[in-house]
């Protein structure tokens, strides 16, 4: 941790590492950080309506300072932004700019805006300098470190995009104060997520810290630090999602299905909430297949409840699709092989592993045990 509390996580990728900041204040301190590594630099700010709102001046005005000459291209909030029409808008706004190869476009927003801006990034000029900062804790925690960027297609989510690494993440710990409160515990489901996956020392501290983390202050930065550490370790041994990386996607199988069973509803239910949901039934599925104690799903529904996530279908307001229907929905998710299903399952808190001959009769049989219907 610097003197100003600012925490710093290094991506390792060699020539193309980068440094994740993580801290209170750091859009105030974004000029100056981008232009020490970007010198010369000019840039396009691609944010959404509301984030513009409460954050675009306080950045362009940041990078006045250090002396960054910017253009601000503004977009719709919400999911249906990653579109192609929108990518569109983006590239041309880029374009229209005469912004050069070296200069660089900026993330400001949540994870819909990270996921456009990083693919316009990657392919305007055959791959633009990126800067991303993140918005939301699911942003800050998740979707912001990696390189992996999209759009939705009416086939299915984030089917089209490119892996296009950033040159650096800003998280200013200060701008989630103004996060609503679902928005924060949706995005507190990817912290635990790095628990449950191969840190169970950090679930343990999260148990019991969580108050903290949620109320602000040095846990909270904490919290996001250990989060973007456990992802950066996963991103340097497996940039491309060949092998390990896949286990990132604990509980995505299952939330995926759910998100899709609702039509993307976010009044339903929003993608950490789906998260939350899908850990618990892959806690839960991993117990019923002989891999885990009954007693470690417990305990993931007993955290997730405790911080007031979802965790079970029944949560989901309205009605949902039979088990047949889901498991459709999750076939389409993950590839099936020969009657196979891949998933992430556990042999209990901080042991998942990738399991690639899942029975999809096994699958529907819990889906109808734990169906709401």
């Amino acid at each position: 941790m610097t003197n100003s509390g600012v925490v710093k996580v290094e991506v390792g990728l060699g020539d193309r590492a980068y440094d994740i900041l993580i801290g209170a204040g750091l859009i105030a301190r974004a000029g100056a950080e981008i232009a020490a590594r970007l010198p010369g630099v000019r840039a396009a700010i691609v944010t959404d309506e509301n984030v513009a709102a409460a954050h675009l001046d306080a950045l362009t005005a940041s990078l006045d300072t250090a002396g960054v000459a910017s253009t601000a291209i503004v977009m719709p909030a919400g999911e249906k932004t990653k579109s192609f029409a929108h990518l569109q808008d983006v590239v041309d706004g880029v374009l229209a700019a005469r912004l050069e190869r070296r200069d660089a476009v900026i993330a400001l927003g949540g994870g819909v805006i990270g996921d456009l801006t990083g693919f316009a990034a990657g392919i305007v000029r055959r791959g633009m300098n990126f800067v991303q900062i993140p918005t939301s804790l699911l942003a800050q925690v998740d979707s912001s470190v990696g390189g992996k960027t999209g759009i939705n297609s009416s086939h299915g989510k984030n089917l089209v995009g490119v892996f296009h690494q950033p040159k650096l993440v800003l998280a200013d710990t200060d701008v989630l104060d103004t996060l609503p409160a679902r928005e924060f515990r949706a995005g507190y489901a990817e912290v635990a997520k790095y628990g449950l996956i191969d840190r169970p020392d950090f679930f343990a501290w999260l148990e019991k810290h969580w108050q903290e983390v949620f109320s602000g202050g040095p846990a909270r930065t904490q919290a996001i630090a250990e989060s973007c550490r456990a992802k950066a370790d996963v991103v340097a041994r497996d940039e491309f999602e060949t092998g390990d990386r896949a286990l990132l996607n604990l509980g995505h199988t299952f939330g995926h299905a759910l998100e899709a069973a609702t039509n993307y509803d976010g009044a339903r239910l929003v993608h950490g909430e789906g998260v939350a949901i899908g850990m618990a039934l892959a806690h839960r599925f991993s117990a019923r297949m002989n891999l885990a104690s009954p007693d470690d799903a417990a305990r993931v529904e007993a955290h997730l409840e405790a911080v007031g996530l979802p965790w079970r279908m029944a949560d989901i307001p309205g009605e949902l699709p039979d088990a047949e229907r889901l498991l459709g929905y999750i076939a389409q998710d993950k590839k099936v092989s020969r009657g196979a299903l891949t998933f992430i399952l556990t042999r209990g808190v901080g042991r998942s592993f990738i399991a690639r001959d899942v029975p999809a009769s096994e699958v529907l049989a819990f889906l109808k045990e734990n169906h709401p219907g």
